[in-house]
């Protein structure tokens, strides 16, 4: 489905992302672990049409991205910031993108109410986005999104102003909508706890290269994902409590 070939990016002399290429099939999920400043964002923002590569292919279903417009590339960039629309409901921030297509009044009203029921957001369904917690507010976006069945979800770090419940609530959400609606998404994080619990696919990125697994065997093993040394943390805690 998407295939990024050699993909480069400078900003004046400083090489942000070097020689970078994957690829991924329908459904699956490319969690990319990375420390701040490693180009991970730089990378989703190439995709999204926001930035352009210094050189390198980026082809989605066999079309050239490079010349398309963001508008028109049918991606969906999430952040860490849900950026709803604060004088719309939750109902029409999700129905916002089939408004702007014109989708029939009965079709809007079928879909948006059986999507946000999926994401339990229905209860909430005429509230303002004040009047939700952070993790609601994240589900809204997150359902907006849906709603127009992006070809690609982009996730910059999304659940990472979260409390570590509700985050944890969120990427169990994200795992069971994804797989139902095989959506294909490329997450990014820090954190490699987030990265295995979300990822079909795993990749590494540093210094603006990017290392991809062939299992999770292998990124585990990975000493720069520094997942081996917190595996030791907890066993030598549990010998502990033993």
């Amino acid at each position: 489905m998407l295939t990024v070939a050699n993909l480069s990016k400078q900003f004046g002399e400083q090489s942000v992302l070097r020689d970078v290429s994957f690829s991924l099939e329908q459904g699956e999920v490319l969690a990319v672990l990375g420390r701040s400043g490693c180009g991970k964002t730089t990378l989703l923002k190439i995709l999204a049409g926001l930035e352009m590569p210094t050189a390198g292919t980026l082809l989605l279903h066999g079309q050239d991205l490079r010349p398309v417009p963001p508008n028109e590339r049918q991606m969906v960039y999430l952040y860490q910031e849900p950026l709803l629309f604060p004088h719309l409901t939750v109902f029409e921030n999700v129905a916002f993108g089939l408004r702007i297509r014109n989708v029939a009044k009965a079709e809007i009203n079928q879909q948006v109410q059986e999507l946000l029921a999926e994401l339990d957001l229905w209860e909430h369904a005429q509230k303002a986005p004040h009047q939700l917690s952070g993790g609601q507010r994240q589900r809204v976006s997150f359902g907006r999104a849906l709603i127009i069945r992006p070809r690609l979800l982009l996730l910059d770090e999304p659940f990472g102003n979260l409390d570590a419940q509700t985050r944890a609530d969120m990427q169990q959400l994200f795992l069971r909508v994804s797989r139902q609606h095989q959506i294909t998404s490329l997450f990014v994080t820090h954190d490699s706890r987030e990265a295995l619990t979300v990822g079909t696919r795993f990749a590494y990125l540093d210094q603006g290269q990017l290392t991809s697994f062939a299992s999770v065997g292998e990124f585990v093993q990975d000493a720069r994902t520094a997942i081996r040394s917190e595996l030791a943390f907890w066993e030598n805690i549990q010998q502990k409590l033993e």
